[in-house]
């Protein structure tokens, strides 16, 4: 008998009691466990046995990124080493990296959890799943079968770039689930339309992880692919890794598995809640990660919550796309813009393509100069591109109160990526 991988409590009510009762192991299990956490949680003046309600949660101390770095090679080890049967770290390129553990059931949870993300985008038994993300150390490709597996649909682990080899696989193997970057999505849809493969491939759903994707980039992935979904799914190695939440095919928000982690979205500079419909930072807090626990955990990552009820019926709560990182904001001439802002302008233009580049310089005057680099669309015609350029000139104006130069380039002429597409390049110094 298939077994389902949704949650069992329907109300608000019911996944409240099952968040006191893992904020209260939690805290409890960290201090026990950890050193560090009970050293954190002694100079807050917390105790295990003075959590008896959701609002003690703000009492708790955070954790950084930092302390991850300071604390390697094991930060917040919480159990004996001789129960840690697997690790993973981020894909940091600064500093140490963050390393975190993992034991038997974190495994166990992380793939249940995975498992979870399949069945919300409705996929049954019989898909075959192509996953075209990193293997090694890192948490994605391994996350992505794990849960593949656990639901019990085909694993293809083709791993990441060679569009050769993938390209074959789709055909060949007859894929119906595609799993990778938007830009690796991008770079594999565009290549399916040049080489005329479309009718030969049956790509229903797609899934999208580790960078923001623009509207104009699912659309145009769905639209050379022939998928029906393009779906987003977050995640980061400290929390477990990828499939911490999917968006259902009605495609409202992100359902997130709370009944596995509290999520607070905070104001980043005060630390307090944002009002309803604010953007915040993702601060996490598991409730039964046994190797490595967090503790109100600042991922720096942006997002908002998505208020009601979705209308697939789920319990669970939603959150909308991760729009960026606290650290990715740049500034110019005082202003703070983030990558996301320029997106969601871009993504309502007609007659552009869903690549574009912001490029920050000096020019010999100590001035900041915006420019931004975006595509024109394949069909596109070089002569309306003054006008087109001026057009979102004056969006970028507008809705920013910054001016910025934009230029008009051929369609695909910025780099195309298997991996994470670089978007911002300061110049600046």
């Amino acid at each position: 008998m298939n077994r389902s991988f949704l949650p069992a409590f329907k109300t608000k009510e019911e996944l409240a009691a099952i968040q006191l009762a893992g904020l209260k192991w939690t805290v409890r299990h960290a201090w026990e466990g950890s050193p560090f956490y009970r050293k954190r949680l002694s100079e807050a003046g917390v105790t295990p046995d003075r959590i008896r309600s959701l609002d003690d949660l703000k009492r708790l101390p955070f954790v950084t990124a930092q302390d991850l770095q300071a604390n390697y090679p094991w930060p917040l080890l919480s159990v004996p080493m001789t129960q840690i049967v697997r690790l993973h770290a981020s894909t940091g390129t600064t500093g140490k990296r963050k390393v975190l553990v993992y034991t038997a059931k974190d495994i166990d949870d992380w793939a249940d959890m995975f498992a979870r993300c399949y069945e919300t985008a409705g996929l049954s038994r019989e898909d075959r799943v192509q996953i075209c993300v990193g293997y090694g150390v890192w948490t994605a490709g391994v996350g992505f079968q794990l849960g593949c597996e656990r639901f019990g649909a085909l694993a293809i682990p083709a791993g990441p770039g060679n569009i050769d080899l993938q390209l074959q696989f789709l055909v060949d193997f007859r894929t119906t689930v595609l799993c990778c970057t938007a830009s690796m999505a991008l770079l594999l849809a565009e290549e399916i339309d040049k080489r005329g493969i479309r009718e030969r491939i049956r790509v229903k759903k797609v899934i999208f992880g580790a960078e923001r994707s623009s509207d104009a980039m699912r659309a145009k992935v769905k639209t050379l692919t022939g998928a029906d979904h393009v779906f987003d799914i977050p995640g980061l190695t400290e929390v477990y890794g990828p499939g911490t939440g999917l968006d259902c095919t009605f495609h409202t928000g992100i359902h997130y598995w709370a009944d596995y982690y509290i999520l607070e979205l905070l104001n980043p500079d005060t630390l307090e809640p944002v009002s309803e419909g604010e953007v915040g930072e993702m601060v996490y807090t598991t409730l039964r990660k046994e190797g490595a626990p967090l503790i109100r955990y600042r991922s720096r990552d942006l997002t908002r919550a998505i208020p009601g009820e979705c209308l697939c019926g789920s319990p669970l709560p939603r959150h909308d796309r991760i729009v960026g990182r606290s650290d990715d904001m740049f500034i110019v001439r005082g202003v703070n813009i983030y990558p996301s802002h320029i997106d969601e302008i871009l993504s309502r233009e007609k007659g552009i393509g869903s690549e574009f580049q912001i490029h920050l310089d000096h020019q010999g005057d100590g001035k900041d100069y915006l420019v931004i680099r975006v595509e024109r669309e394949d069909a596109g015609r070089p002569e309306a591109d003054a006008a087109l350029a001026a057009k979102i000139e004056r969006a970028v104006r507008k809705e920013t109160l910054v001016s910025g130069k934009v230029e008009i380039v051929d369609y695909q002429s910025l780099p195309r990526t298997e991996r994470k597409a670089k978007r911002v390049f300061d110049h600046r110094g």
